[in-house]
């Protein structure tokens, strides 16, 4: 998703950030706030993909509250298979009557716990379309924080070192 085909200026793109404050409510199905959100969501997962590439995921914390979320996502989602997900285990009816629990249970703890963000179904890939789904940041935060803590995101760091070390060094 190219951000440049949006063709915000500063005075649409504060509008933008202006209305992401509002409630949902206030804007129906309104097209330009749905690409506001769009663009939020990419830029959040470009900035995460470039962090776990560069740094240690296993290192990583992604909020104040990380132990918690680790502790509450495994007690409640023991058996999930985190690294490579199926959508099912997110957006099935079953699913959502036990995620909804667990995401509420962060409400006033987790900033914009409940606000849309990208989610890779397979951790061993990068964010594609094919490899995307649309998760709560809780959920997020929730599947992350366990792939870094569990080693399932290492792959990417280890690829990305690997990469690096392949480029000349220019002089």
């Amino acid at each position: 998703m190219a951000m440049a085909a949006a063709g915000l200026g500063p005075g649409e793109a504060a509008a933008a950030a202006h209305a992401l404050s509002l409630p949902a409510e206030a804007f129906g199905n309104d097209p330009r706030v749905e690409l506001a959100w769009a663009m939020k969501a990419h830029q959040h997962a470009q900035v995460y993909f470039n962090l776990i590439s560069s740094v240690d995921p296993k290192f990583l914390n992604l909020t104040k509250v990380d132990d918690r979320i680790y502790e509450e996502f495994r007690k409640t989602f023991r058996d999930l298979k985190i690294d490579v997900l199926d959508p099912e285990d997110l957006k099935s009816e079953a699913a959502k009557e036990k995620w909804r629990p667990f995401c509420l249970g962060f409400e006033g703890v987790v900033e914009d716990f409940n606000y849309g963000t990208l989610l890779r179904l397979d951790c061993h890939q990068g964010y594609t379309e094919e490899n995307t789904i649309f998760a709560t940041r809780i959920q997020f935060f929730a599947i992350e924080i366990a792939r870094n803590r569990e080693g399932w995101n290492s792959f990417v760091y280890s690829s990305a070192r690997e990469l690096g070390a392949e480029e000349p060094v220019s002089g």
